[in-house]
């Protein structure tokens, strides 16, 4: 049964999702559903994504450094791969598209199909797309904006480039 939560957080609402009741499918930005969303508003929410809201507030909160939720997010199997790969990328690192692309076994070139694919990611922040960098360290792409993507690594405790440009 599909099933839908939204929560306040400090990037603005997140709207989790469930296909199934058993795994989150999808975090979406200002918490609202996709136009073709069927969820029912009477719908009951599902206790994984109230487990998932408990989890992003510990997160938040800066209490938790690594999620533990059941995922199931839809998507090629080069796109699930490299969310895969978003998964293992620690609390307060970043790493580069390229670095992503080496570490699938692929030329640094294919950091362009990483980089689409991290950005069709459907559950950010718990698969962590916002810790993947331009290869000079800027901050580049992020479904939720620049401004969050850089509010996540401020949170993680990473200092990025635009910190350095705001100096100045």
């Amino acid at each position: 049964m599909r099933s839908a939560l939204v929560v306040d957080s400090p990037i603005g609402p997140l709207r989790l999702e469930s296909v199934d009741g058993v795994a989150v499918s999808a975090i979406r930005f200002d918490g609202r559903p996709e136009a073709s969303d069927p969820t029912s508003a009477q719908a009951p929410t599902a206790a994984v994504l109230v487990e998932a809201a408990r989890q992003l507030a510990a997160y938040f909160a800066g209490s938790l450094r690594s999620f533990d939720l059941p995922l199931a997010p839809h998507g090629t199997d080069f796109q699930r791969a490299v969310w895969h790969e978003l998964a293992l990328i620690p609390y307060g690192t970043t790493v580069t598209y390229g670095e992503v692309a080496l570490r699938l076994g692929l030329p640094v070139s294919a950091s362009r199909a990483v980089g689409a694919a991290n950005g069709a990611n459907p559950i950010p922040v718990v698969l962590p797309c916002h810790r993947v960098i331009g290869a000079d360290g800027t901050l580049t792409g992020y479904a939720g904006g620049l401004a969050r993507k850089q509010t996540l690594l401020h949170l993680e405790g990473v200092a990025t480039e635009r910190d350095q440009l705001e100096l100045f």
